[in-house]
């Protein structure tokens, strides 16, 4: 298998395939220039920007699609792929996965506080019960 990808990407088998994309070629992986950190900028409020629009313009529950959608953690796979390699990107992919339990109750937690306190004690208070998830989920980790 590292035969085949040295053949298709040019690299030894011991790089990341994506080693070079978007500026990060003959850089080490902790390093990130200008147009990269630019890059990224500008990919998450391309979503931003796309989420309100939608659900101003078209349906509320299109610009949901698109907030719920991985496209923001794939990047972040993708740009974590490319500057740390096969191991840190799994360890993310499985943070992130145990990570979404607090967010899903985040959700939960604002679309009922919001309705009742309003936007931003309900943000507040939704914020807060995430945190507590967080502390929760990772000492379930880390005791795992």
């Amino acid at each position: 298998m590292g035969e085949l990808r040295f053949r298709i990407t040019g690299r030894s088998a011991g790089q990341a395939p994506l080693r070079g994309f978007l500026g990060g070629q003959g850089q080490s992986y902790n390093s990130m220039d200008t147009a990269q950190a630019l890059f990224k900028f500008v990919a998450g409020g391309s979503i931003i920007v796309g989420v309100t629009w939608l659900a101003q313009q078209a349906n509320p529950r299109y610009g949901a699609i698109l907030a719920a959608a991985p496209i923001t953690t794939t990047l972040a796979f993708l740009f974590t792929y490319n500057e740390a390699g096969v191991a840190t990107t799994q360890q993310l992919v499985l943070g992130a996965f145990y990570f979404a339990i607090p967010t899903l109750i985040f959700l939960i937690t604002l679309y009922f506080l919001m309705g009742r306190f309003g936007l931003l004690p309900g943000l507040g208070g939704a914020y807060g019960v995430w945190l507590a998830c967080v502390v929760i989920t990772n000492q379930v980790i880390s005791a795992a």
